[in-house]
Parts: structure tokens; sequence; C-alpha cells
């Protein structure tokens, strides 16, 4: 079994947060992935269901991001799980917006849901590290990450969160190659070339120049070698 955390404050007052981040990715992989309806359970929201062929549960603490670790730790020690089952989804400011990256293990980086975290399993859990930017400057981090994500962010944000979604399965299957390149599809879409002005041009450049077909007969060209 896999154990799936997404790191965010509870109640309607933090849903559009950039801290709740992880919630909501966690909400587009169970609504996308066909899993059972949210209940509380482990001081959390619980869900479950099946990805790539791994059973996985999906756990939002409601403990509020400072004690995120003691849910995590509870549900952990339920279903006898190590820290390598554990992918831990948050907000990261070292990030620009719109990007993802994953690691294993690590440090908590200041991150107060991953601080907890550490505090209660230890550091050797998984990681994808959502990004959202820096304001600037480190007193303005707390104000800027319990504000609403704007408007203008819409777009990036809900291509990240789907391309999250397409590549949950490889994420419950441990390959995080095929994970990030599910997540790039989505964030970056790779063009056709023929679809680019430029590359259209070049080819009707190459048709103007392609020679018209021969439709003489062979005795005709033979007769012109003799002209």
């Amino acid at each position: 079994m896999k154990l799936f955390v997404g790191l965010g404050n509870p109640g309607p007052k933090y849903e559009r947060n950039r801290h709740n981040i992880g919630f909501m990715a966690l909400d587009q992989i169970a609504g996308d992935h066909g899993f059972s309806p949210w209940k509380s359970k482990f001081q959390a929201l619980i869900c479950e269901g099946v990805l790539g062929g791994e059973k996985v549960l999906l756990l939002k603490p409601q403990t509020f991001m400072n004690l995120s670790g003691q849910s995590v730790g509870e549900a952990m020690r339920f279903y006898k799980l190590t820290p390598a089952d554990v992918v831990v989804l948050h907000d990261e400011l070292d990030l620009a917006p719109g990007k993802a990256r994953i690691k294993q293990g690590g440090g908590h980086a200041g991150h107060n849901g991953l601080r907890s975290i550490h505090s209660h399993i230890g550091a050797d859990y998984g990681r994808v590290r959502l990004g959202i930017g820096h304001p600037g400057h480190k007193d303005a981090v707390a104000g800027y990450v319990l504000r609403d994500f704007p408007k203008a962010d819409e777009g990036w944000l809900d291509d990240l969160m789907r391309g999250i979604s397409d590549g949950a399965a490889e994420l419950a299957k441990g390959d995080g190659g095929k994970f990030m390149n599910a997540v790039a599809l989505r964030v970056a879409p790779p063009r056709s070339s023929n679809s680019t002005p430029k590359a259209e041009a070049k080819a009707d450049k190459a048709a103007k120049e392609e020679p018209a077909p021969d439709t003489r007969s062979p005795l005709e060209k033979l007769m012109d070698k003799f002209k």
C-alpha cells in the first residue's frame, strides 16, 4: 500500500490558499481515478483507491499544517507502513509557479508541515514539491502562502493538477521519471513541428521548389536527347 499525503490547512477559509496546493492535488487524483468518498480517520480526511495496480490511501491532515505529522504517523502505524511507502505533496517556495519536482528524503527547508512529519516518521519519505514561487522577502512568506491563488494563476494551476493526476499511477509504482513526463505533457505540451508558422512556410517553399513529375513517354524522352 502507498500513502499519498497532501499538505494544507482544513476548512473553506484556506481552501484556495497557496499553502493548500497539496490538498488540491489529492482532490484531483481522487476525482479523476474513482476513489472512495472522503471520510474522517487518523485526524485526517482519507479515501482509498487503486493506481497502477497499487492500493493507495490519500490523506489530508486536519490538524493544521504545523501538526501534520501526527496524522501521518497514526496512519502509518495503523497500516504498518514504512517511510518509503509515503509520498508527501506540498507547496514549494523555491520553485517557480507551475514547476514540480520529486525528491526522496532530505531536509524540510523550513516548511512547517514537513518539519512536523520529520519529527514523527523521520526524513526518508518521498516528496512531490509543487512550485508556488517566492514573494521575494522572507518576512512576506507567511502572508503569501496563506493568500488564495490569484485568477491569473488558474491556468497553470489547472494544468499542474491534471498533470499530477495523469502521472499518479506512475508515482504509485515508484517511477519518478514517467510521473514527471506526465506532468510535463500537461504543463508544457510539445508542439508538432508542422503546426508552427515557420515550419509551414518551409514546407510550402519545398513544395514550390519540387520539380513537376515527368509525364513524357520513354520514346519522347529518347527523342529529346537528340534535340
